[in-house]
């Protein structure tokens, strides 16, 4: 069994930057791509970005593009999301996921694990 512990949100100011923590533990980590997802109160989970397995490959939302990071350390089981330029519209409980297969990243049934999530909001 898969465990995942965000940490790293809070409140911010908008234009301001925090950076996500993503710690997994009871499986290889270098055997799942990783996914950073969010969801705002009355909406749909959406994509945010993804990191393969061994981190070659980096995906983003649009929405996100330009702004947001994603990194992983292999070695300390760890997943980032580097968020910069926040807006308000960012505010969100911020969820990463494991994906065994990573066939479809930015799908949300695909992911096999989730954390419990960290709130970020961005204050205007």
């Amino acid at each position: 069994q898969v465990q995942l512990v965000e940490s790293g949100g809070g409140l911010v100011q908008a234009g301001g930057s925090l950076r996500l923590s993503c710690a997994f533990a009871g499986r290889t980590f270098s055997s799942y791509l990783m996914g950073w997802f969010r969801q705002a109160p009355g909406k749909e989970r959406e994509f945010v970005a993804a990191i393969s397995w061994s981190g070659d490959f980096t995906y983003y939302s649009d929405s996100v593009k330009g702004r947001f990071t994603i990194s992983r350390d292999n070695a300390k089981y760890t997943v980032y999301l580097q968020m910069s330029v926040l807006k308000p519209e960012d505010t969100a409980v911020y969820y990463c996921g494991a994906d065994h297969l990573g066939r479809r990243y930015a799908v949300t049934d695909e992911y096999d694990y989730w954390g419990q999530g960290t709130q970020v909001t961005v204050s205007s």
